[in-house]
């Protein structure tokens, strides 16, 4: 089946069969941010933005995804350069291998409600499976990155 996908602002057409997960789509498109963590929707390690809202690359098929727009990490580069950067602060990186899902769900909770609070922050925080971490740093440096962000004047 051909699909035409536009990733990360570009076109992309590409045969894929009929039970092609979106995660192998954009990983075959060169997009390794995404990760496959589970496989069973539960770690957030393989989140895109489908039209502009978080979704589990693992449990979408490429074939929904035709027509549409797909962002992954790399095509948020910008964006997550100084969110990023507040976490590593925060020593909330360590191994470093849920960070991109991580921050494409931050992200995405900063676009939805650019003034969470700390609740709000830890349900979004749930859907991201972290094993090293322990979760509070990356607590803070959202924390940290909102502060900021108002001090800019940038909410």
């Amino acid at each position: 089946m051909l699909i035409t996908v536009e990733l990360n602002g570009k076109n992309v057409c590409a045969e894929v069969e009929a039970d092609t997960l979106l995660i192998d789509f954009v990983r075959d498109h060169g997009c390794y941010s995404v990760k496959r963590g589970c496989e069973t929707s539960n770690c957030g390690l393989c989140t895109v933005f489908l039209e502009d809202k978080p979704v589990l690359s693992c449990s979408v098929l490429a074939v929904r995804a035709d027509g549409k727009k797909v962002t992954t990490l790399e095509g948020m580069q910008e964006e997550a350069e100084q969110f990023g950067a507040f976490i590593a602060d925060q020593g909330a990186e360590q191994c470093g291998f849920c960070n991109p899902g991580f921050v494409m769900n931050a992200l995405a909770l900063f676009r939805e409600n650019p003034e969470p609070g700390e609740e709000e922050i830890k349900e979004y925080l749930a859907g991201n499976l972290c094993r090293c971490s322990g979760y509070e740093g990356q607590l803070r440096g959202i924390l940290a990155f909102l502060e900021w962000r108002k001090k800019e004047g940038r909410s």
